[in-house]
């Protein structure tokens, strides 16, 4: 079977699918869609249009089924692939473990989206000052959710017991808090050792040394 990725190269929704790739022992081609800060994924790759309406990467074909949004496919690899599972077993726990996938998808993304500007090009310096007024807002909710998440981990080594979707959802946004040099973890032990433990797996130390490579490329702003 033929399994194919549509990907981009600062795209962490996109990142979240290829890691649970990789820890499925999944292989796959990947398409890494252009992409430039000044223009974003403009134009649009033809076939993420043909198959996503909302013409976004990730987009991923499995032979015969094409599917998008990482939640989604994340769902389906589970389904289809279910050996290793990257879920917990249980209604409640997989719930749980959902809510947290959730968490860094849409509640972690806001405060974020305040931060963003920072990896693109220098705009004129009032505009920067108000942007960076609203990043110390983002920070600050930011820091309200390590606290959460902190108490959501307690004393595991992973936030469902087990490795699983939610760790690897979780992880890419506490990174790209990181890299637009938000809140760092170090209030939180725990939270960051677990931090720790997910940059030693071998599928997610790959993506994040290609996330970072191509900042260097993409945002040099984020290294001057």
């Amino acid at each position: 079977m033929s399994r194919l990725l549509y990907s981009g190269p600062l795209s962490l929704f996109s990142r979240k699918v290829e890691i649970q790739l990789a820890e499925k022992g999944l292989p796959f081609e990947r398409v890494m869609v252009a992409f430039s800060q000044a223009r974003g994924y403009q134009p649009k790759h033809p076939a993420v249009l043909m198959a996503n309406p909302r013409a976004q990467v990730p987009v991923l074909l499995d032979g015969a089924v094409t599917l998008f949004d990482s939640t989604v496919i994340g769902e389906y690899l589970e389904e289809a692939y279910p050996e290793p599972a990257l879920m917990p077993t249980g209604a409640a726990a997989r719930a749980r473990c959902r809510l947290l996938e959730l968490t860094a998808d849409e509640i972690l993304l806001p405060p974020l989206r305040l931060l963003m500007h920072r990896s693109e090009p220098a705009s004129d310096p009032s505009r920067r000052a108000q942007q960076e007024a609203e990043a110390t807002k983002g920070e600050a909710t930011l820091r309200g959710h390590y606290q959460r998440l902190a108490g959501e981990l307690g004393g595991q080594d992973w936030f469902c017991g087990a490795f699983s979707l939610a760790d690897i959802a979780l992880y890419l946004s506490l990174f790209w808090a990181q890299r637009l040099k938000g809140p760092g973890l170090q209030a939180h032990p725990a939270l960051a050792a677990w931090y720790a433990r997910m940059q030693a797996r071998p599928a997610v130390a790959q993506v994040t040394a290609e996330l970072q490579a191509a900042d260097r490329e993409l945002s040099p702003d984020l290294y001057r």
